[in-house]
Formats: structure tokens, C-alpha cells, sequence
């Protein structure tokens, strides 16, 4: 009996709960595991809550419950009860919830506030090998946990949100994130994640935020890229909020000219010489492998669309030394006027190569003034980047995700700054 309360006392069991029997079977050889099974009941005569009205009611009958509990040393560890079913005179018969697990579950509280820390470390099918359970039992732990801290998320002091996409495989299934900044880059979170990337995920993260307390017309500063869908979902949904375009959009529009003008060059006889070379022009020079920098010299001394392209893009740069917003319009304007200049059409109405460059500097023209609010506002999207980062690490370990839910799941329970309703859980 000794060893039954030293059982009851270390799984904080109370009246009129206590342990019954406790059996261990050993495992057939030394590393292998073994089995302790509590079976826990309760006192004759007993009566508990009704979970609707919190009545205490006489007990209609009991059905035997299994759960997993945390390991035994090195041994599986079970759980087995009676619970009982509530006679409520107001509510009719209804399931006793007992104080450690869930209903439906099947496994303890406890071994749930395991599985939810594991599972930010590791992909979940690891945490299934070490845990010895199938990985879809986990996944439908770490969804319930995710969606349960959701609901008691409080956004009703957002101000701001930077947002962006992030891939749930390569080059398919974009999922987009709105994160709020905060005061330091580690109280960022994850306000919101949903499928897509076009403008109506504007309109749901709305929807979310107004489910949590936030409001819309309280949101001063959207940090996002210059694509047309956000342009247009930002306008659409959230009009009074400033819009900033950061250097790294900026400089990521610009950079996918140049792309676009050496696929154009590739094209022509001349433009053979760049093949192979798409990434030396997406670096900067000081980034450059020997290899890379070797041919950076080397085209560089011929007369091709795709080096002054470059040219053109590290000339941008200087805008970002700028020391406040009137000054970086300045060198702006002149950077715009530049490109417009150099790439204007042949007098026989001959498309330039630069074409793509040209289009860049009109669509910096239009939203200069998303552009300078990086230097009135200071928000950028490094805090987001440097999560997406994190989010894509965890992707590859886990080799992808087998649909959008989990996917977004994982990212909530990494970056969403959820607080847990289980014991000992770590956040």
C-alpha cells in the first residue's frame, strides 16, 4: 500500500480518486521496456460535478479509460480508470472530466506538456520514434494544444504588423504571416498565418484579428513587399495604416530586374556568355565566390544589358546610407531618373534590354513614399525574414508537411508566443 500512495502523491491524485493496483511487467531483456499500469477508482458512494452546471450529482455509470503517461524511468507508463458518467437532473447524463487528461486524448496531461516542447525542437515524427507513438496521435496533441492557446491570444494592442509569404514546399503552397514587430525582436509574434498570398488574406487576418480583440482601425503601420495583391489587400482592408516598403523588398524588386534582364540578354547570340551565371548577379560583390567573382571581372569588360543592370542595382545601396528621409529622396530621385534615362526605348521604338529596369524605377516612383517611411518609421521586415528562416529549417528536418494545416500549425507553435493550458508546459 506504500507504493500506492507514493503513486497517488506523485500524480497529485485527490479524493475521491486514489490508486487501486499498480503492476509492472518487466521487460523480456535488459534495455528493452516494460510496462507499469496504475488503475486508479474512486470511493464508493462518490459524487462529482456535472461539467455543464458544476451541480454535484449522483454517478449513472462508468466506462474504463487508457492513458499514456510519461515514461517510468525507461518503462511505458499507463493510466486505467473507471470514469464515471454524471446523473445532472438539469443536463441529463454527462462525462466526468477528470483533472489529468482530456477527453478523447489518450494520453495525460502531463504527457501532452511533453510532446508540445519536443515538437518545437524536432520534427514530429522523431518525436514519435523517441516517444514510441504514432506520429498521427502527436499531431492531433500538438493541433488541439495550438488551437486551444489560439483562442485565449489577446491582439487588442496590435499597432502595427510586417507581413510576408513563406513556402510550404519549394515554389508551391504559399502560406502568408502577419507579425507583429514588438518593442525587441524577441517579443515578435505570429499574430496570424494563412494560406495563400494574395489580397484576401488581408480581409482574414481581419476576421482573426477582430475574433481576438483587435481592431483594424487601430493598425498605424503595415511593413509588407511591393507585390500588387498586398498593395491591393493593404488599400482594401486596412486604409489608415502607413504602408513601408523596406530596403530588402526594394532591393529584392530590383534584383529580380536584373534577373529578368539577363534571361532577356541569354536570348540574343551575345548574351550566350551568361549562361550559368544567374547568381553572380544576384550578390553582392563581396559575396561572391572566387569562381563567381572571376566571371563577374570578366563580363564586366564587355558591353552587355545585364552589367549595367547589376551596376544600376549596387548603385541603389547608396540610398540606404541616407540619414533621413528628405536626403534618401534625393539620391532616389536620382537613382529613378538614371534608370529611366538609360533604358528608354531605340528611336525605331526597339524595346532596351533595360526594359525590366525601367519598370523598377517607375513602381519605386509611384510608392516613394512606402519607400521613405522606412526612415520615418524604422519597420522593416528583418523580424519576419529572420522567422521565415527558422520556419524553413524546421520544413526541411521535417521533410515538408503533409498539408497546409500542419504546416501553419508549426508555425504558430513557433513563432506565436502561445501560452498553454497544461501543466509544467514550457512556452
Amino acid at each position: 500500500m506504500e507504493s500506492h500512495q507514493l503513486f497517488a502523491d506523485a500524480l497529485g491524485l485527490q479524493a475521491p480518486w486514489h490508486i487501486v493496483e499498480v503492476n509492472f511487467t518487466a521487460a523480456p531483456r535488459y534495455g528493452e521496456r516494460g510496462l507499469l499500469r496504475l488503475r486508479l477508482d474512486f470511493e464508493p458512494g462518490s459524487r462529482f460535478p456535472c461539467p455543464e452546471c458544476q451541480s454535484v450529482c449522483p454517478v449513472h455509470d462508468t466506462r474504463v479509460v487508457e492513458w499514456r503517461h510519461r515514461d517510468f524511468f525507461e518503462h511505458e507508463a499507463r493510466l486505467q480508470a473507471r470514469v464515471p458518467r454524471a446523473a445532472c437532473p438539469t443536463h441529463g447524463v454527462r462525462n466526468v472530466q477528470v483533472h489529468w487528461g482530456r477527453p478523447g486524448s489518450g494520453f495525460t496531461l502531463l504527457f501532452e506538456a511533453l510532446v508540445l516542447p519536443l515538437a518545437k525542437e524536432m520534427p514530429v515524427a522523431a518525436v514519435a520514434r523517441i516517444l514510441a507513438e504514432h506520429d498521427t496521435r502527436l499531431w492531433r496533441t500538438v493541433k488541439f494544444h495550438v488551437a486551444d492557446a489560439r483562442t485565449r491570444v489577446d491582439m487588442s494592442g496590435v499597432r502595427q504588423t510586417v507581413v510576408d509569404e513563406t513556402s510550404q514546399a519549394r515554389g508551391h503552397d504559399y502560406v502568408s504571416l502577419f507579425v507583429e514587430p514588438g518593442a525587441r525582436s524577441q517579443e515578435a509574434r505570429v499574430l496570424f498565418v494563412t494560406p495563400g498570398r494574395d489580397r484576401t488574406v488581408f480581409s482574414r487576418f481581419r476576421q482573426d484579428l477582430e475574433e481576438h480583440g483587435g481592431s483594424i482601425e487601430k493598425i498605424r503601420d503595415v511593413c509588407m513587399d511591393m507585390s500588387a495583391a498586398f498593395r491591393k489587400g493593404a488599400a482594401d482592408t486596412m486604409p489608415k495604416a502607413e504602408v513601408t516598403y523596406d530596403p530588402f523588398h526594394v532591393t529584392k524588386l530590383v534584383s529580380e530586374a536584373v534577373d529578368e534582364v539577363r534571361r532577356l540578354e541569354v536570348q540574343r547570340v551575345e548574351g550566350a556568355v551568361l549562361k550559368g551565371t544567374r547568381y553572380t548577379w544576384l550578390k553582392n560583390p563581396e559575396h561572391l565566390t572566387p569562381g563567381q567573382f572571376v566571371d563577374f571581372v570578366r563580363l564586366s569588360e564587355l558591353n552587355l544589358a545585364t552589367v549595367t543592370a547589376y551596376h544600376m542595382r549596387l548603385n541603389l545601396r547608396e540610398v540606404w546610407k541616407a540619414t533621413g528621409a528628405r536626403a534618401a529622396r534625393k539620391v532616389l530621385g536620382k537613382w529613378c531618373g538614371w534608370v529611366m534615362r538609360a533604358s528608354r526605348p531605340a528611336r525605331d521604338a526597339t524595346p532596351s534590354l533595360l526594359a525590366p529596369m525601367r519598370r523598377a524605377a517607375q513602381t519605386i516612383r509611384e510608392h516613394m513614399r512606402g519607400i521613405l517611411n522606412y526612415y520615418r518609421r524604422r519597420l522593416t521586415s528583418g523580424i519576419i525574414e529572420g522567422f521565415n528562416s527558422i520556419v524553413q529549417a524546421a520544413r526541411a528536418r521535417a521533410r515538408g508537411y503533409r498539408n497546409s494545416e500542419t504546416f501553419q500549425t508549426i508555425i504558430y507553435l513557433l513563432g506565436g508566443r502561445l501560452q498553454f493550458n497544461l501543466p509544467m508546459a514550457t512556452h
